[in-house]
């Protein structure tokens, strides 16, 4: 009797695994990343807020859907700030829906949440929003003008930047509006990229008599909509170039500024000549123009300005616009103000950041040499530079250095390797990254585990 109840009870089990085989490859849940997800489903407004802001922190993105799901379903002012603003700093879409819906319910909503949705349709150029941020503003309610003016210049594209740029240049001159809406009016035309607004703007830059702060707007915009200016730059270049002699500082900085993405002789000579310019401002407006253009002819004016100029701001500018126009000329003088020691260390670190961006291959052992340097004098503000630099590095031999810091004990080293690693493809080190990923620093082992899934790696074993 015993022996055939045991055939039984053997049969059974027989059958109950036949029918549920074993997995050993599934995933194993991980109990923080469990949690995450819980609290995203049963958290308080805290909890969750928290955790975006974690999120938002790391650049993780493996929680979208369910802050998705989240916001569709909630009015909480906080839980729906926190997802807007984390969605509109990655301009990543997926909460359209919702945001238009709160602004449609702007009366019912919280102020904050309806700023953070007009903020994130502008940010992810919602095209469908336009009405409704048009409807909105027909509302006059004062607290979203600002807010609904930048967000509607941002939305608008193609043939509705043309009826956008109507609609606000409309209201600038028939209506009164504020002078607190102003400037936002200005940028909106900006964005919006109309060519016709281009009249309207440069006669507001070019006015004497107008504010400052409205003509550096309408200069921002003009330069925003350059590359629908005719060839020789019509309307739009001739009042930035009338600007660059203005009495005002900031409106010469501006137009400088401005001039960026214009070409032509006149343009190149009025950059030059603003490198002597005694404000400050003009200065670096005419680093930022030479980067933006990648203006060979700046390099030696560059060189003298990173060299020697007395504001700090100047000299990092023309450093990256060096680095922009990385001809051979522009990378010797790079390379002479990482390598000499005098130098302070913004100048060393954003020299050595411009070099791996255009020759890592030839300069990434040089930098580690230099990192080995400033660790052994305790040079922790430049190591710490360096380290970020190299973090960052795409190209060149990688894999030693990665491996060197990856194995570190210093949490920043190895977090800086994990970087390394993903942006180099280095899937020879899956050993050491499964290492990582089972670190007591769970933020660490959470970084790592994302490494290792963008490159394909496997947790547990081989590829």
């Amino acid at each position: 009797m015993n022996k055939m109840v045991f055939t039984i009870f053997l049969a059974a089990a027989c059958f109950l695994n036949a029918q549920e085989p074993p997995s050993p490859q599934s995933p194993v849940p991980n109990p923080p990343e469990e949690a995450r997800f819980n609290t995203i489903k049963y958290g308080t407004e805290t909890e969750i807020a928290a955790l975006i802001q974690s999120l938002k922190n790391e650049g993780a993105d493996y929680l979208d859907g369910e802050i998705i799901a989240l916001a569709a379903n909630t009015r909480n002012q906080k839980i729906l700030g926190g997802a807007f603003s984390f969605f509109a700093d990655r301009e990543k879409g997926g909460l359209e829906e919702r945001a238009v819906r709160a602004v449609e319910e702007w009366d019912d909503e919280e102020t904050e949440t309806v700023l953070a949705a007009i903020d994130y349709l502008g940010r992810v150029k919602a095209a469908a929003a336009a009405p409704v941020l048009r409807e909105l503003l027909e509302s006059g309610e004062k607290r979203f003008m600002n807010a609904a003016f930048r967000a509607l210049g941002r939305v608008s594209s193609g043939a509705e930047a043309g009826e956008t740029a109507e609609y606000i240049i409309d209201y600038y001159e028939n209506r009164d509006p504020a002078d607190e809406y102003r400037r936002d009016m200005i940028a909106a035309l900006g964005a919006a990229g109309s060519a016709a607004a281009l009249p309207f703007l440069a006669d507001i830059a070019t006015d004497g008599e107008e504010r400052a702060p409205l003509r550096m707007a309408a200069l921002d915009s003009i330069a925003k909509i350059a590359d629908l200016s005719p060839p020789d730059g019509g309307v739009g270049l001739e009042a930035v170039l009338s600007c660059v002699a203005a009495r005002d500082p900031n409106v010469r900085a501006a137009a400088v500024t401005a001039l960026g993405p214009f070409s032509g002789s006149k343009v190149d000579e009025a950059i030059l000549d603003a490198f002597r310019d005694s404000y400050y401002r003009t200065r670096i407006a005419a680093a930022q123009a030479s980067r933006q253009r990648k203006l060979a002819a700046a390099v030696p004016y560059l060189k003298f300005r990173a060299e020697r100029d007395e504001i700090p701001a100047v000299r990092e500018d023309s450093i990256r616009a060096l680095g922009a126009i990385a001809t051979g000329e522009s990378i010797d003088v790079l390379e002479g103000l990482f390598t000499e020691r005098k130098n302070g260390d913004r100048v060393r670190i954003i020299s050595a950041e411009m070099l791996m961006q255009n020759q890592p291959e030839r300069f990434i052992d040089k930098l580690v040499a230099e990192l080995d340097e400033a660790k052994l004098k305790n040079q922790t503000a430049l190591y710490n530079g360096f380290l970020k630099v190299i973090g960052e590095t795409k190209g060149g031999n990688m894999e030693t250095i990665t491996r060197r810091l990856i194995t570190h004990s210093g949490v920043i080293e190895r977090s800086y390797a994990l970087d390394m690693a993903a942006n180099n493809n280095l899937t020879s080190l899956a050993d050491e990254l499964r290492t990582v990923a089972d670190d007591k620093n769970e933020g660490l082992a959470r970084k790592a585990r994302r490494t290792m899934e963008k490159l394909g790696i496997a947790h547990g074993g081989a590829q």
